[in-house]
């Protein structure tokens, strides 16, 4: 009964509502540092692709809203994610809306790769794709092939991103994600560029997974987490 509940329709949206205004809440009273701006700048008005690993999904909303008002003309755009078309996905989408984030849904039948070409019409238009490259299932801290694909195909590089708080709640799921805490300090991280070629997608994922360990290493203890 209670499971056929929260997949309501409008529990669903009061429930997006919620966790909209919780974050907020932890917006308002949190403290932010924005570490590695500079990398960010030659992107503000040309595309761009975000990574963050899926355990900092909830604190990644919130690495954006400091990105898009620290960098001058990034805040013209709302970044787009991927998710998938699963009810958890249309919650999501609702309760960060707000932040300046749209979702591109992949699709059930055809997989990651209707939203990959999503991700480069969006690319195509100068626009902003967040990616993160070890979800929705895992393995944890393991990047699947897609985020260098996209790169590799719309030639843009990536920025590793890790966003983290000096109070913050894991989950009990399979990647211990982190939901922030309100009255914390908040860090968020943006490394150097990743630039992969036309035929080195493979080649470039171990770059890809070591430098957003080292950013999420760098956010945690700037943080104290």
């Amino acid at each position: 009964m209670a499971k056929r509940l929260i997949r309501h329709p409008a529990v669903q949206g009061m429930l997006a509502r919620l966790v909209a205004l919780y974050l907020r809440f932890v917006w308002a009273t949190t403290r932010w540092t924005l570490v590695g701006e500079e990398h960010a700048h030659p992107f503000r008005d040309a595309p761009m692709i975000l990574a963050f690993w899926h355990e900092r999904l909830p604190l990644a909303t919130l690495g954006w809203r400091l990105l898009s008002r620290r960098v001058p003309q990034a805040g013209g755009r709302r970044a787009q994610v991927l998710i998938s078309r699963h009810r958890d996905g249309r919650l999501i989408a609702n309760a960060v809306r707000p932040f300046g984030i749209d979702v591109v849904h992949a699709s059930s039948s055809k997989g990651g790769a209707s939203g990959l070409r999503g991700l480069l019409r969006i690319l195509a238009g100068g626009g902003v794709a967040v990616i993160t490259p070890d979800g929705p299932r895992g393995p944890v801290r393991v990047a699947a092939p897609g985020i260098a694909q996209l790169a590799a195909m719309a030639g843009v590089p990536v920025l590793p991103c890790a966003v983290a708080s000096s109070r913050m709640r894991l989950a009990r799921s399979w990647d211990r994600m982190r939901f922030p805490l309100p009255f914390a300090r908040g860090i968020a991280v943006v490394g150097a560029p990743i630039a992969v070629a036309r035929d080195g997608a493979e080649a470039a994922l171990p770059a890809i997974a070591a430098a957003l360990n080292e950013a999420c290493a760098q956010a945690d203890a700037m943080a104290g987490a």
